[in-house]
């Protein structure tokens, strides 16, 4: 095993506190939240049962962390509501409504701006004039 890998290798937990493994390498049981919502299911409460590590030269710990959590003790995904659709459909129109002229858009606005394109730049554009206007003789 390389000298990279070596250092996130900790199986026991004796160095990290929580068995650390290398990317790629974690042992079959064991998934992110992210792969846990791929399969229906959500960590339900756990406590962190182990991570996944490598080194990464933009951080500035040196290295990315990934906890995994045991597919065993995990519980189904709870399903949405009538209400919770209901609040998710009026935060998505509040997105797309803008605070100015309220008018509401098929996209949500940016939120750079803080209102739709045409009410934070009211003043069309105009070409500049190089020379292309006709002079009278």
């Amino acid at each position: 095993m390389s000298t990279a890998y070596s250092k996130c290798y900790d199986p026991a937990g004796t160095r990290f506190g929580v068995p650390t493994y290398p990317w790629h390498f974690a042992p079959d049981g064991y998934a992110t939240r992210r792969q846990l919502r791929e399969r229906g299911l959500r960590p339900g409460g756990q406590p962190v049962a182990a991570q996944v590590m490598r080194r990464h030269r933009g951080r500035k710990a040196g290295v990315q962390v990934a906890y995994l959590y045991r597919e065993d003790l995990a519980k189904p995904v709870r399903p949405m509501t009538s209400r919770k659709w209901g609040a998710l459909a009026l935060a998505m129109l509040a997105r797309r409504t803008c605070p100015v002229c309220r008018i509401t858009y098929s996209y949500c606005l940016p939120t750079s701006l803080g209102c739709c394109v045409l009410c934070a730049y009211p003043e069309p554009t105009q070409p500049a004039a190089c020379g292309s206007q006709s002079k009278e003789a």
